[in-house]
């Protein structure tokens, strides 16, 4: 059952990003101290056996690029197999530009037709999830589906604008219904925007699919196949917590969540761990006058300040007096001496100098881009 290749898509549409990936990919969007959204889709994949894996870039690609390197975090820079990375390239039938992900894929064609694996695992790179695909691989191979969807019960979300995909399951896991970025819906299930096809399968529809003029999976082949009953689609109900990565206000909570130590043990299951860059940093540093409570501190901060609900990442600076609350520090960020945060963004390589005043709103973080000065 292990025959399996993933490929992750990471082009998506971030315009409710904003600030957070003017310069990066949302797959390299930094979580949870010292990880990106990419570990997990990368990890959960090597966990679940694949020893191939495709990462398809349009824009902004750089840092992701350096975050994966040659994949050896994740035991993916073998002689035959392995990681590799796909970026745009411009022929006379490629422009280049992706439109959505079936572009993406019709341009990717030669990396599936020379790839080994029965199956593939299809992944947009903003789900945050850890898990390991051998039992959907199972329930897709048993309903004889020729998709197969992850998803999970509707809940409230806090991306009222971004695109959502809702559907229904019959008793035996089809699809009936589907519905994508309706105002309302009353469908019990929705999409996490990973899929398995087998290779061929999906060869032949992103070949047929795209020669029709057609862009999007989701409503170019997904909606048409279920509606007109094409093609067996199916749903897996994921049996773990998982996050959609879509707008300022998702990634804000997504990082509070795991100060929950309950929802941070499920997620970062020992069975199936979660691999990411190295980085040689000394220990979190606390000074004698430090306040630290119901915190995330990663390795190589240097905290003397007060820090309460929050998520400080490597190497960030807190000097004395300065008070950091319900905010997330990126890397390398410094908070000067008598400054005061509160629901606050503060991206890479940010400074807040001494006596600097934030405090956001509790439903929408303030926002400071990368490398910014206050």
């Amino acid at each position: 059952m292990k025959d399996l290749m993933g490929l992750i898509y990471t082009g998506e549409n971030d315009q409710f990003l904003r600030e957070l990936t003017l310069t990066r990919a949302v797959a390299a969007l930094p979580v949870v101290g010292r990880y990106r959204i990419i570990d997990f889709q990368m990890s959960s994949l090597v966990n679940s056996g694949a020893k191939n894996v495709g990462v398809i870039t349009q824009r902004n690609y750089h840092s992701l690029m350096d975050h994966l390197g040659s994949g050896k975090e994740w035991d993916l820079h073998g002689k035959h197999d392995g990681l590799f990375i796909l970026p745009p390239f411009l022929t006379r039938d490629n422009t280049g530009v992706y439109e959505g992900m079936l572009d993406a894929l019709r341009s990717n064609l030669s990396y599936l037709r020379r790839s080994r694996q029965e199956y593939v695992v299809v992944a947009d790179s903003h789900i945050v999830v850890n898990i390991d695909y051998q039992d959907m691989l199972r329930q897709h191979v048993d309903s004889a589906a020729d998709i197969t969807v992850l998803c999970r019960p509707r809940q409230h979300s806090v991306d009222a604008d971004a695109p959502h995909m809702y559907f229904d399951l019959s008793e035996n896991g089809t699809i009936e219904r589907m519905e994508v970025a309706p105002d309302k819906t009353a469908l019990p299930y929705e999409s996490l925007a990973i899929m398995i096809f087998r290779r061929e399968m999906l060869i032949n529809i992103v070949t047929q699919a795209t020669a029709q003029g057609r862009h999007h999976i989701v409503r170019d082949v997904l909606q048409p196949a279920i509606n007109d009953k094409i093609l067996r689609v199916s749903g897996y109900v994921c049996p773990v917590p998982a996050w959609n990565i879509q707008s300022v206000r998702s990634y804000y909570s997504f990082n509070m969540d795991m100060l929950d130590s309950a929802l941070r043990t499920r997620l970062f299951d020992p069975a199936l761990p979660v691999y990411t860059k190295v980085r040689d940093d000394m220990p979190a540093r606390f000074g004698p006058e430090a306040n630290v409570s119901g915190s995330l501190i990663a390795n190589g901060a240097n905290i003397e300040g007060t820090v309460t609900g929050s998520v400080i990442f490597r190497g960030v600076k807190v000097a004395k007096g300065a008070v950091v609350r319900n905010s997330i520090v990126m890397q390398d960020a410094v908070i000067g001496e008598n400054a005061e945060l509160d629901h606050c963004i503060i991206d890479k390589n940010g400074t807040i100098r001494a006596g600097g005043r934030l405090i956001g709103p509790e439903t929408y973080p303030i926002v400071i881009s990368k490398n910014v000065t206050i």
